[in-house]
């Protein structure tokens, strides 16, 4: 278990990495003042044609950004779990790691939000009503694929019916699946935003299943 928890690790700290490359690369490469209002955009050549590829679909948008409120409630039932322990036990200690990581998972994820919220890389290629919106990453993909995840594995790590296990893996890989084609699909990113938030969502997964193996006995 701890040598499969090694290389979970060793596979997140490459994808956030390969995440931090790319943040320098998009800020470098082929950097052209093509976005709205003539904003600049990173690879800019492959992001246009993607963008005009895909073209704008607001339906899809609002049907993933509405979408996103599945992660949030998620990860709120999981923050009320830890909560709950906390105040039965009286300690932060004895509430149970693996709950105590998921919580530190979810305040980076909240910290990285809020770093690329006040400071765009680059903004989307359209205006979201009327008002110009921080682009990379994306902060739906970031929501879906940094929480569903973690929160499918503290189901699996926790029951012992197969039956659920695996329709809890099956349904958060649909889930995420659609919600990141639904989002490159709408138009209202580019395509280097998803690319990003899938690195360093999936990354920072592997990191925190990778520490729940070295380090947090199985319940």
């Amino acid at each position: 278990m701890k040598h499969q928890g090694k290389w979970q690790l060793f596979t997140g700290m490459g994808l956030v990495a390969l995440f931090a490359i790319l943040t320098w690369l998009v800020q470098t490469v082929d950097v052209q003042p093509l976005g709205v209002n003539g904003t600049d955009i990173g690879f800019c050549t492959i992001n246009s044609a993607f963008h005009e590829l895909c073209d704008v679909h607001m339906t899809l948008y609002t049907i993933t950004d509405w979408a996103g409120i599945v992660p949030i409630a998620v990860a709120l039932s999981f923050a009320v779990k830890g909560l709950v322990q906390l105040i039965r036990r009286k300690s932060l200690f004895k509430v149970d790691g693996d709950i105590l990581l998921l919580g530190v998972h979810f305040i980076i994820l909240a910290a990285l939000y809020v770093i690329f919220e006040m400071n765009p890389i680059n903004y989307r290629p359209i205006l979201i009503d009327g008002f110009m919106e921080a682009s990379y990453p994306s902060s739906t993909t970031l929501l879906v694929l940094g929480v569903m995840p973690a929160c499918a594995e503290q189901i699996r790590r926790r029951s012992k019916a197969p039956f659920v296990r695996n329709a809890v893996t099956l349904l958060t890989a649909l889930f995420s699946g659609l919600m990141v084609v639904g989002r490159v699909v709408s138009g209202v990113h580019w395509l280097t935003d998803i690319l990003g938030s899938v690195l360093i969502s999936v990354g920072l997964f592997h990191v925190y299943r990778g520490l729940v193996l070295m380090f947090i006995n199985r319940h």
